[in-house]
């Protein structure tokens, strides 16, 4: 594999740090994967899936959101993404995919979005999907209707007492505070993310994941929640775009499940041709970094075979 890194300007004349891997000159390339991570991590983190990527002929991109990883640049600039940090996240992902494009003449293009980054690929597929060739969502989840309203209105009260752009420990809690519940003698705060200890420790040692958000964070992330969870945005997602989700069925992101297949069954209510989706048995919330790992990067790389 090849490895590359790159950045480009964010509208407010921030540089996006983008990871880029390659192929090996030996192997032929197929197609282009995107990559959009989740809250609290770094793109840095996919740097195995995108091995196997590269292995099986595939060029990978993935961006360092706002906030986060070497787009924050410094620590304590984790989790502070500035004003509209959804929306601005989203037409972040637009613009690194119009330099795949631009370098990639002719090749597919797959979108894979993970926990924060399916939320996004669920609303970038309202308004560019015509521009992909298949979406893959994983540690995601569907319609939570007003469990969102409520969420907003706490965090717009945490905005008054604290200010947009204070980190805070109480809506950190009330998002990720249960998330450990349903796991007996946790080593970590964090053993939600995976069964495989190994993955949850590198992720607790990496001083750049797991950071508390900002007030402003979380509202304007609950917003975003909530527009794609209108029908009339869900509308817009293209009838013929391939579809993948995946899941663990002990994701509490997903609600173990349940979650997930409410998303599936809104999709197909809206006529998505081509959706598929699978759920492993025993599976926590990064999939990718799991236990099993190895067969869920197979059954992806097979699923985007098929839509070449």
């Amino acid at each position: 594999m090849i490895s590359e890194s790159f950045t480009f300007k964010h509208k407010g004349n921030l540089d996006i740090f983008v990871y880029k891997w390659l192929p090996n000159e030996n192997i032929e390339v197929k197609g282009v994967v995107q990559i959009a991570h989740g809250m609290g991590e770094t793109a840095s983190r996919y740097e195995s899936f995108a091995t196997f990527l590269t292995d099986n002929g595939f060029v990978v991109y993935a961006n360092d959101h706002l906030g986060h990883g070497k787009t924050a640049g410094q620590i304590e600039k984790l989790g502070d993404l500035g004003e509209d940090g959804f929306n601005s996240m989203v037409e972040d992902m637009h613009g690194l995919n119009e330099i795949i494009k631009a370098e990639n003449v002719g090749s597919p293009i797959f979108l894979l979005g993970h926990s924060m980054g399916s939320f996004l690929t669920q609303r970038y597929i309202c308004l560019y999907g015509n521009e992909l060739n298949g979406v893959i969502l994983t540690g995601t989840c569907g319609r939570r209707g007003i469990i969102i309203d409520i969420g907003r209105i706490i965090a717009k009260v945490e905005i008054k007492r604290i200010g947009r752009c204070a980190k805070s420990i109480l809506l950190n809690k009330l998002m990720f505070g249960r998330n450990n519940n349903s796991f007996n003698q946790s080593r970590t705060a964090f053993d939600w993310l995976s069964r495989d200890n190994k993955e949850i420790d590198e992720f607790v040692d990496d001083p750049y994941c797991g950071s508390i958000f900002t007030a402003g964070f979380f509202y304007d992330f609950l917003g975003g929640l909530k527009g794609i969870e209108s029908m009339a945005e869900i509308k817009n997602v293209p009838k013929n775009l391939p579809i993948y989700i995946f899941a663990g069925d002990k994701d509490p992101i997903g609600k173990n499940g349940v979650g997930v297949l409410r998303l599936v069954k809104t999709y197909n209510k809206q006529g998505i041709k081509d959706l598929v989706y699978k759920i492993y048995k025993d599976g926590r919330h990064e999939m990718l970094h799991e236990t099993n790992k190895e067969e869920v990067f197979m059954d992806v790389v097979k699923w985007i075979n098929m839509h070449i």
